[in-house]
């Protein structure tokens, strides 16, 4: 029995301003769909965070429905678990009419107790879909205000599953959290990654697999568990990651993984280099590029040169600016507006001023002192 893992679609995203769904789209239809049909999984499992907002842009949802209606032709089961990314209520709409067709999303913590039986070719596995939780909504659920803490929640959670446990069935656990001792990235939302909201990987023990969603960055976590990662980097500090979604195998009691990569349509990297070497592409880059000029000086409108070479430029750094404009600060402490002018002009962009510069600038202070009074 073969079973797809992945999570953190974001559909919707925005990366600097600029719309990421042709690149969800690329990874869906060109990859994940293609990877279905080959493959044949038994189910799909989405570890939440489908959209990336809680009111997702029409776009977004019709690129999710069609990717449903894609796997269920393709004789999948799908499902789906909501992230604090998720409108967990809108993504509940029509579930009971869905599950026909064998897609199943959970939205409550009560659909955590009601397990997904999987059955093929003798073997049997029992899918907990156990959807983003906060410790108010479980103390409410348990009616007990001792429950402090993602922790104490997932414990109590946990210890309710198990007795659904079924014998001779490999369990898997699907839920959206941060694993203690996982790395994180800068496109996460900070909320639940620190603190209270830690939950322990021992505390996974009893399955045989978790497949979590909520860190980007594709990582074990503990024996048990595993985060697919997004399917698509979502901030520059992701550049290193090597993207994936994850292939299960049931079979003979155990579960082996195999992780499947991800060519993107455009990449997001960092480059560094000096200001004439990044201008001599022979052909323009179209992946996500933040830009490090190394250069010792200045150069001026640097983004509008290197645009034509890199059309879907982030940003432009250069070290060169922090430090000089710091040294600068401390040489011009005290000077006059106009010693300050000429330093300006003479440290960034390598010219003296005229009689004329000054005379406009002596100008334009004159009626700045003027407005003010």
């Amino acid at each position: 029995m073969k079973l797809f893992h992945t999570s953190d679609w974001h559909l919707g995203r925005m990366l600097y301003g600029r719309s990421l769904l042709p690149d969800q789209r690329h990874f869906l239809k060109e990859i994940l769909l293609p990877a279905a049909e080959r493959e044949k999984p038994l189910c799909v499992i989405i570890a939440g965070d489908v959209y990336d907002r809680q009111i997702a842009p029409p776009e977004a949802i019709r690129l999710f429905d069609e990717t449903l209606n894609q796997l269920v032709e393709l004789g999948c089961h799908v499902a789906v678990i909501s992230g604090n990314h998720d409108g967990a209520g809108r993504m509940a709409l029509l579930k009971s009419a869905l599950k026909k067709s064998g897609v199943y999303f959970s939205t409550e913590l009560e659909d955590a107790f009601s397990p997904i039986l999987l059955e093929e070719e003798g073997q049997q596995v029992q899918l907990f879909l156990l959807p983003y939780f906060d410790p108010a909504a479980v103390r409410d659920y348990f009616q007990d205000d001792s429950l402090r803490g993602e922790s104490a929640c997932m414990k109590q959670l946990i210890s309710q599953m198990s007795p659904l446990f079924l014998p001779d069935c490999l369990h898997v656990l699907v839920t959206h959290c941060f694993a203690a001792g996982s790395l994180t990235s800068d496109s996460e939302s900070t909320v639940l990654v620190g603190g209270s909201g830690e939950i322990p990987p021992e505390l996974f023990a009893s399955f045989d697999y978790v497949a979590l969603g909520h860190l980007h960055g594709p990582q074990r976590a503990g024996e048990k568990g595993r985060y697919s990662g997004s399917p698509l980097k979502y901030s520059i500090d992701e550049a290193g990651q090597k993207k994936s979604f994850v292939q299960l195998e049931a079979a003979r009691g155990k579960i082996t993984e195999t992780l499947f990569p991800i060519e993107p349509l455009r990449d997001v990297r960092k480059i560094s280099g000096l200001f004439q070497e990044l201008m001599c592409q022979e052909a323009s880059c179209e992946d996500y590029v933040e830009l490090e000029l190394l250069d010792k000086t200045p150069i001026l409108l640097a983004a509008e040169q290197l645009r034509p070479y890199y059309p879907n430029l982030l940003a432009v750094t250069n070290n060169w600016a922090a430090s000089s404009t710091g040294e600068r600060s401390k040489r011009l402490k005290g000077q006059n507006e106009l010693t300050i002018f000429r330093s300006f002009l003479d440290d960034v962009c390598g010219l003296t001023p005229d009689e004329e510069d000054i005379t406009l600038f002596q100008e334009l202070l004159r009626e700045r002192e003027a407005s003010q009074k």
